[in-house]
């Protein structure tokens, strides 16, 4: 079976044995092909997006191409427009460039926290998640078990390569994030992401400035701030 096929059967078998499950979309490559997978099967698997206020305007344009090519609305989860205020107020609306402390601080507000709610009542939530996106993934399983929110989580593209993603968006026809031919390789905020030179990690463009610090957000941390690797049992 080609890996397609076994991510399809993943997701056919989330949808049919987990329900309800969402999809966790950035919009990138990954979540393209995901998203491509279970829109053109019609699974019952929600997908939503998190539209922290801070996004790149390509990135918002892909939620129309999306609905224009699958003809299905994609659900967009905004942060607590109170918490993102009092946040700015505080400390200045770019104050993550100033310590570490305060990136993390504006990601839970804009992105991790919004996940929660995204989450609140599914059984599974499912990632575009690779091993080989940076040393901090080189362990993501296919199936997890999500313990800091209580769900199955899922990463049916956990074993691809960057080339197999690119080549199954080639092939299919796949709606592709502009940024990409601009030298990007991991698409987040705006003010927080950059291209990436030739040979460099891909997700060296995330949070550039934080010199040796682990290019991750929040989302995918267990509060013992590793990545979460527990494989799915006894549910």
């Amino acid at each position: 079976m080609s890996k397609a096929g076994a991510a399809l059967d993943l997701l056919r078998r989330v949808a049919a044995e987990y329900a309800p499950a969402a999809l966790a979309s950035g919009l990138g490559a990954e979540s393209m092909v995901l998203i491509d997978l279970a829109l053109r099967d019609r699974l019952a698997i929600e997908v939503f997006v998190l539209d922290t206020g801070r996004l790149h305007g390509d990135t918002l344009d892909m939620l129309r191409r999306i609905g224009l090519r699958y003809g299905q609305a994609v659900r967009v989860v905004r942060p607590d427009p109170q918490a993102v205020a009092a946040y700015e107020q505080r400390f200045g609306r770019d104050a993550f460039y100033g310590s570490i402390e305060l990136r993390r601080r504006c990601c839970t507000i804009r992105k991790t926290e919004p996940l929660a709610r995204a989450l609140e009542g599914k059984r599974a939530w499912i990632t575009g998640l690779r091993r080989g996106q940076s040393a901090e993934r080189s362990r993501v399983l296919a199936e997890e078990w999500d313990a800091a929110r209580g769900i199955a989580k899922f990463n049916p593209l956990a074993d691809w390569s960057e080339a197999e993603v690119w080549e199954y968006l080639r092939a299919n026809d796949v709606p592709v994030h502009p940024l990409y031919a601009q030298g990007f390789r991991s698409i987040g905020c705006a003010p927080c992401t950059r291209p990436v030179l030739p040979g460099e990690d891909p997700r060296a463009g995330r949070w550039w400035w934080e010199i040796g610090q682990t290019r991750e957000c929040g989302l995918h941390v267990a509060p013992d701030g590793r990545l979460a690797r527990a494989r799915v049992q006894a549910l």
